[in-house]
């Protein structure tokens, strides 16, 4: 599993149905004209998300050859340009439209990997997806 740099960049991570729930939010009450971000109040590192997402993987798994699942982050060259921090202000979705997200990074981060775990045609074998065919464009 690479990690870039150091692995330090922060991220704003937001459960996909927290992102639905926003936009339909603002869909239906949000006023006309106005911009709101929906943010997920969950500012981790990218080490910090590939941690969790190894435990979750050993918790699993815990009989996989590749446990634990941490001795296969690797570290390489940072992109150029790699911003250190990504956050979103959403103060004001919260206020005006009474948004919060519902999952944790935890949570989330949990629900996601179940998802992929049980729909592997999203991430393995000779699968088409976006117009891509067996992994070749």
């Amino acid at each position: 599993m690479p990690i870039y740099g150091d692995g330090q960049q922060v991220r704003d991570w937001l459960y996909v149905d927290d992102h639905n729930r926003g936009i339909d939010l603002i869909i239906r009450t949000g006023r006309t004209g106005e911009t709101y971000n929906i943010g997920g109040n969950n500012e981790q590192a990218n080490l910090s998300l590939i941690h969790e997402l190894c435990a979750l993987l050993d918790a699993r798994f815990p009989a996989s050859p590749h446990a634990p699942h941490q001795q296969h982050i690797t570290y390489v060259a940072d992109r150029p340009g790699h911003d250190r921090r990504y956050a979103i202000d959403n103060r004001k979705i919260c206020r005006e439209l009474g948004y919060e997200p519902a999952e944790t990074f935890q949570s989330g981060l949990a629900k996601t990997l179940d998802w992929y775990l049980a729909h592997p045609e999203f991430w393995q074998g000779d699968v088409k997806l976006f117009g891509v065919h067996g992994g070749k464009a």
